[in-house]
């Protein structure tokens, strides 16, 4: 398994811009983005083994970004 961050700007790289402009004007995306950076960085720890977690936990939290990274780029139109 790859244990590359899923930062969002590698995600959308020609769209951050926009992503950030978006989160200072809408406290949802400002939300989500927040949100997913800490699943993102939660899961970073967990894959490179240094944070401890059940696989049934990791999968929830993998299945909350993927969820996440959807609701941005709609977001992101």
């Amino acid at each position: 398994m790859a244990h590359t961050p899923h930062d969002l700007s590698d995600e959308f790289p020609d769209r951050i811009h926009v992503l950030r402009d978006l989160r200072m004007k809408d406290a949802t995306v400002a939300r989500l983005v927040d949100e997913y950076n800490q699943i993102n960085e939660t899961l970073y720890r967990v894959e490179t083994n240094k944070l401890p977690m059940a696989d049934v936990e990791a999968l929830r939290l993998r299945k909350s970004r993927i969820a996440l990274k959807g609701e941005i780029a709609r977001m992101l139109g």
